[in-house]
């Protein structure tokens, strides 16, 4: 898959802030428009030793949710734990597992956060910059922003705010589980980021794509 080279990754904290800030400008919050039938999912762990990174990208074909490919990368670490700069520490190694795939999905879901981001730049808004395609947060846990639990109903959601911003949606994804937090990266609508997400849920909480490549992530960092 051919990847935009937007910028370099060795930068302090401060600069990365800066460039966080600069680069939501460059995010697009346009309906997609078209049928999905290939989506991407990606994950990434770190090593038990905290010193390798490493990512799984899974590419599926809907309606079935049949595995066209998969393919994985590791990386050292380069980038320290900063809040709200999880991108930094996670995108070189989940682009690099992109670039190996023969596949061009029509979406990519990330395990993270879109623009539900306190500089509305997490890491599926950073990824979908370098991709160049729509990309889709789609979060276990909250980073910011309030809201009201949605019904426990699979399906259902209701909008996550940060002040009087919508940011994303918090999604029940199966029935009286704990709800996902879904965010647009770049690309795509908000609208069109919840549809594609409940299309790729079946008996789990997780999306399928996403679902995969942290169980296979998971397995991997066990031999690094």
């Amino acid at each position: 898959m051919r990847i935009k080279e937007l910028h370099l990754w060795d930068l302090s904290a401060g600069a990365a802030v800066a460039l966080q800030k600069e680069l939501a400008g460059q995010v697009e919050l346009a309906a997609f428009c078209r049928p999905v039938r290939i989506v991407a999912g990606l994950d990434c762990a770190l090593s038990r030793d905290r010193r390798r990174i490493a990512a799984v990208a899974v590419v599926m074909r809907l309606p079935a949710l049949e595995l066209v490919e998969q393919q994985e990368a590791v990386m050292a670490v380069s980038f320290p734990y900063v809040p709200g700069l999880l991108s930094f520490r996670e995108a070189p190694v989940c682009l690099e597992a992109m670039r190996k795939l023969s596949t061009q999905p029509d979406a990519v879901l990330v395990d993270g956060q879109g623009i539900a981001h306190p500089r509305r730049l997490g890491l599926a808004c950073h990824l979908g910059l370098f991709l160049d395609c729509p990309t889709i947060g789609c979060a276990k846990s909250r980073l910011i922003g309030t809201f009201q639990e949605p019904p426990q109903e699979k399906g259902c959601f209701t909008p996550l705010m940060d002040k009087s911003e919508q940011v994303g949606a918090v999604v029940r994804t199966k029935h009286h589980v704990k709800p996902l937090f879904v965010s647009p990266g770049h690309k795509i609508s908000p609208a069109e980021a919840i549809a594609i997400v409940l299309q790729c849920c079946t008996r789990y909480r997780l999306p399928e794509p996403t679902r995969l490549a942290h169980h296979l992530v998971g397995r991997l960092k066990h031999f690094l």
